[in-house]
């Protein structure tokens, strides 16, 4: 059974989507055995702490420096004896001494299909405004591995969303979360758990 660790900042439906899938047994081999949130008032911890779910917070204002913080969140993960990390609209910057502590065990939702729309201030609202600008007629959402490289870690699952005539990006964004984000991402986590994923260079390769 591995143990799976949530980061989160906000409200947590991405959070909530993979209590469901555990609690509906869709998730095998794997638990959530604690969420970590950046922001104490987050409601991702209300909803961790309703289904029994230990929570912890860590903000990277009390340290004085990056590194220390860092530091501070890889011992911390770690001593939750962490097997896989989930990125859950964690709106934190992970340092190099996490991202290596947890090399191809750190997955991420990112709403859109990467490489479209994604890297560095590619978040929230501005990933579908700039789809909708753009004139895009699919979207999705990607669950990737995270490294160094803003969104730039091999890919494990993606699914596409058709963009409809008079979309806002508020719509957008929750056919987005509704028909990708909260499927794919309990599936790669699903995957991972089963050690169904094979990290092959920048690509995945998932196993029957």
């Amino acid at each position: 059974m591995k143990n799976i660790v949530v980061l989160v900042s906000g409200g947590g439906t991405n959070l909530q989507a993979l209590i469901d899938a555990q609690n509906r047994g869709d998730i095998t081999n794997g638990r959530i055995v604690c969420v970590i949130s950046s922001n104490p008032n987050a409601y991702a911890l209300v909803r961790a702490r309703e289904n029994g779910i230990e929570t912890e917070v860590i903000r990277s204002r009390d340290y004085n420096y990056f590194a220390g913080y860092d530091k501070a969140l890889t011992e911390l993960v770690q001593s939750k004896k962490a097997d896989l990390v989930v990125l859950a609209g964690f709106m934190t910057i992970l340092g190099s001494i996490f991202i290596k502590a947890f090399e191809n065990r750190i997955i991420n939702i990112h709403p859109a299909l990467i490489p479209s729309f994604c890297g560095e201030g590619y978040y929230g609202l501005r990933v579908h405004e700039e789809a909708l600008r753009r004139g895009v007629k699919v979207t999705g959402a990607t669950a990737h591995f995270v490294n160094e490289i803003c969104d730039g870690g091999p890919i494990i699952l993606q699914k596409a969303v058709e963009i409809k005539s008079g979309d806002t990006p508020e719509v957008l964004q929750r056919r987005v979360m509704e028909q990708a984000e909260w499927k794919i991402l309990p599936q790669a986590v699903n995957l991972f758990c089963n050690d169904k994923i094979k990290v092959i260079g920048d690509t995945t390769e998932i196993t029957e």
